[in-house]
């Protein structure tokens, strides 16, 4: 003879038992808003920047500002790339700001290895030489700048540019780059000495490897400062061959001195986009970077 067994049925979630989640729920509300908020303030102008990228002049115009564009069509990026000289003002943006950057992290990085694990009379009153030339406004020196430029001949060329860069750039380069060696062990480098490694030796086989990190963050905040810089751009640049592409952006100008709002929007968002792709490229070494110098050990 055979049993059966009969299961009762569930019994339904008391309201007492549902009390505690709907208030961890309320509890999250308000900061589930405000991160929707800070997603739309920030990616709503992206947005916004790429539709109005493939829109025409009449479109601009006529339409209101939230209207999609008629057809979505890569004339703009074409007319800015040919017609607008983004090639050209690219190019002179590379060739002014690579140069510099590279020369800004071999002197920085050699500086803050020198000050921070090189014992010698009188760093600390280096060091605070750097600091100070943090504090100095960029717009004092322009005038002086210019004046040594155009009396060495310099002017006409992207040589300006390029020590100008590196020299507003060098004090912060050294300040960082000698924090992430003080997050360096010591006894590392008393190790290499026994071992019989001289100075260039321990800072080219151990130091370097051990801040590739802290490099790559160096070079990326360094990079977006000089690559968006305008005031020094527009006060070296004499000539239309020699604009970066932040100069060339301000004076993107259609024929009588109208704006074409499409292709302008089309050059802003080769601008945007592309180092935009830089930082996300390199989003991980940067977060490894910030917090190296961070902690000490």
């Amino acid at each position: 003879m055979s049993t059966s067994t009969l299961t009762a049925p569930a019994r339904p979630q008391a309201p007492a038992q549902r009390r505690p989640r709907r208030a961890r729920w309320l509890k999250k509300l308000p900061t589930t808003i405000i991160v929707a908020l800070l997603l739309i303030v920030e990616i709503y102008p992206l947005v916004w920047l790429l539709l109005g990228s493939f829109k025409t002049n009449k479109e601009f115009l006529e339409e209101p500002v939230w209207s999609l564009p008629a057809s979505f069509n890569f004339d703009n990026y074409v007319d800015a790339w040919t017609t607008g000289n983004i090639a050209q003002y690219a190019t002179n943006s590379i060739l002014a700001v690579f140069p510099a950057l590279f020369l800004m992290l071999v002197m920085g990085t050699a500086a803050g290895f020198a000050l921070e694990v090189m014992v010698w009379k009188g760093r600390n009153g280096v060091l605070l030489a750097f600091l100070t030339g943090i504090m100095v406004p960029g717009q004092m020196i322009l005038l002086p700048l210019f004046t040594v430029y155009f009396q060495t001949g310099l002017t006409g060329t992207l040589w300006p540019l390029i020590i100008t860069y590196t020299a507003t750039g060098l004090p912060l380069t050294v300040f960082m780059m000698a924090t992430y060696f003080r997050s360096v062990p010591r006894e590392v480098f008393e190790a290499s000495t026994l071992d019989g490694a001289n100075i260039l030796r321990s800072f080219f086989s151990i130091g370097l490897p051990m801040i590739k990190n802290a490099i790559f963050t160096v070079a990326l905040v360094q990079f977006f400062f000089i690559w968006n810089d305008l005031l020094i751009a527009l006060t070296f640049t004499n000539s239309t061959d020699l604009r970066t592409i932040q100069v060339g952006l301000l004076n993107f100008n259609g024929e009588y001195g109208s704006t074409n709002y499409g292709p302008l929007f089309a050059a802003i968002c080769i601008n945007v986009f592309g180092t935009l792709v830089i930082y996300l490229f390199l989003n991980q070494r940067v977060q490894k970077g910030l917090t190296a110098g961070s902690v000490k050990g």
